[in-house]
């Protein structure tokens, strides 16, 4: 690669990355020193930039990496499961959880999930317990963020920048402006980077089509070389696999740190009821060009070298080199925007949910957000420093995530709705299952004559919906078999609820 060409794509990432810095900068001037402002922007979010901090926030490496790496490899039927079947679920979602958590946390106060349900159920250890989670499946997600960062720089380069290059720029750029802007910086920024990409990856579409003769030709290419792609079913896309993909990722969104307290953030009712209507629409217009082109890539013979991304190689080959770079841009922007707001959230629930109720419950709230951007820097570090040993494909490493985080969902619809839920019951739904989880993530599978005993799957049906199910059965059966403790407090799920 000509050195006048690589200056030229690095001068453009970087240019972006500084407009998005100004961006959070600005937002720096207007945030306040306490830490209800630097979590939750004051609860002042309006309509558009609450979709699209949410919509920016989900649409990680995963998104743009990920998931055409796998419409690649095993053709587009995936965008049933992210554009259609979550873009709808998690929509229905927001609205079962998120609007009750708007409600009981606008009258409460909440800034963390954890905070809610340990204040429910009058205890520390279950507070502590969800935040642990939390901040346990956050770390390989952010990781994966940074990953994806290095893959993107060295397809875009064609290799000249290493790997651990570009995964090392975009964790120094994103503290240096989560530290100094919070959420509503990050909310700025979102809004921002959700829309650059959306349309970014639509020129892409146009510029890759009439590169390789247009939508006729790509699509013969795809059907002479990859027939398999343009039948349903089959192979990796079973239909259990994208049943079990589909619910995982929805249920696991809705837990996730930088989303849940999305929940919280909302000026009034009918922002959250215009944003979670409008969800599945924008999920379909970013999903269904993306894994287009990592499909297309596959029929026009694009070869990807090991450790890049298909995205990058195919856009060098169609596009101009400056054109290219500006979608790696908005890659980036993308993984910056999931990125920036986990983060934010976890530090969230390592300054409310630790540090507060076990280290210095006095604390004041100017103390407590300079902890939480000590907190941002360390876990930032920490991700980046394990994810230059490549623990796993970014399909790998997220769908671990998702999975993960799909465990604490039904244990928290059960508490936000039945007033009967206990604390044993609450421990043991969701303990209970993270268990059963880990157990199969780390832990190899066998058979036993044939029979899975313990394994991916059984009766052809992912593990993770099996815990999801035990998250469920052990929190309403431990629940009945229990009693409520004097110090749980039922009416806080139902007091400022009940008029809407």
């Amino acid at each position: 690669m000509a050195s006048s060409q690589l200056v030229v794509q690095l001068g453009i990432v970087g240019g972006y990355l500084a407009v998005a810095l100004v961006v959070g900068l600005l937002a720096y001037r207007l945030t306040g020193r306490d830490a209800e402002d630097y979590y939750l922007a004051s609860r002042s979010i309006g309509t558009v930039v609450l979709l699209f901090t949410t919509f920016a926030t989900l649409l990680s490496a995963f998104t743009f990496f990920g998931g055409p790496n796998l419409a690649y490899g095993a053709g587009p039927e995936w965008i049933l499961v992210m554009g259609l079947m979550d873009g709808i679920l998690f929509a229905i979602l927001w609205y079962l959880i998120g609007y009750r958590q708007w409600l009981i946390g606008k009258f409460q106060g909440y800034v963390t999930l954890g905070e809610m349900l340990g204040d429910r159920f009058g205890s520390r250890r279950l507070r502590a317990l969800v935040a642990g989670v939390s901040l346990f499946w956050l770390f390989p997600y952010v990781m994966l963020q940074q990953m994806g960062a290095g893959e993107a720089i060295v397809g875009l380069t064609n290799g000249a920048i290493p790997y651990w290059v570009g995964a090392a720029g975009i964790t120094l750029f994103i503290i240096a402006y989560v530290v100094a802007a919070g959420l509503r910086g990050v909310a700025w920024t979102d809004t921002i980077q959700g829309l650059f990409m959306l349309g970014i990856v639509w020129i892409a579409v146009g510029w890759v089509l009439s590169s390789a003769g247009g939508l006729d030709i790509v699509s013969s290419s795809v059907a002479d070389a990859n027939p398999e792609f343009l039948s349903l079913g089959g192979g990796l896309y079973s239909p259990q696999w994208m049943i079990a993909q589909a619910v995982t990722i929805a249920f696991g969104v809705t837990m996730f740190p930088q989303i849940n307290q999305r929940f919280f953030v909302a000026k009034d009712a009918r922002v959250l009821k215009r944003s979670f209507a409008l969800w599945p629409v924008l999920v379909v217009l970013l999903f269904v060009p993306a894994f287009l082109l990592g499909t297309w890539a596959a029929g026009l013979g694009i070869v990807v070298p090991e450790g890049s991304n298909v995205i990058p190689v195919l856009l060098n080959e169609y596009t101009p080199a400056w054109f290219a770079a500006l979608v790696v841009a908005g890659a980036m922007a993308a993984m910056m925007s999931s990125s920036d707001s986990m983060l934010l959230s976890g530090s969230s629930y390592l300054t409310r949910d630790l540090y507060r109720p076990f280290v210095n419950p006095s604390a004041s709230d100017e103390r407590e957000a300079w902890i939480g951007r000590i907190g941002v820097v360390v876990f930032a570090v920490g991700t980046f420093v394990v994810s230059l040993f490549r623990p796993g494909t970014l399909i790998t490493v997220g769908d671990t995530a998702f999975g993960g985080y799909a465990q604490l969902a039904l244990p928290v619809i059960v508490a936000l709705y039945w007033p009967k839920t206990t604390r044993q019951g609450m421990f043991a739904g969701v303990a209970g299952s993270q268990l059963f989880y880990l157990l199969h993530v780390f832990l190899p599978a066998f058979t036993v004559g044939g029979v899975t005993v313990f394994g991916s799957a059984y009766l052809t049906w992912d593990f993770a919906l099996y815990g999801m199910v035990l998250s469920l059965v052990l929190t309403v059966g431990v629940s009945l078999l229990t009693t409520a403790d004097a110090d749980e407090r039922a009416e806080t799920f139902t007091v400022g609820t009940r008029a809407d």
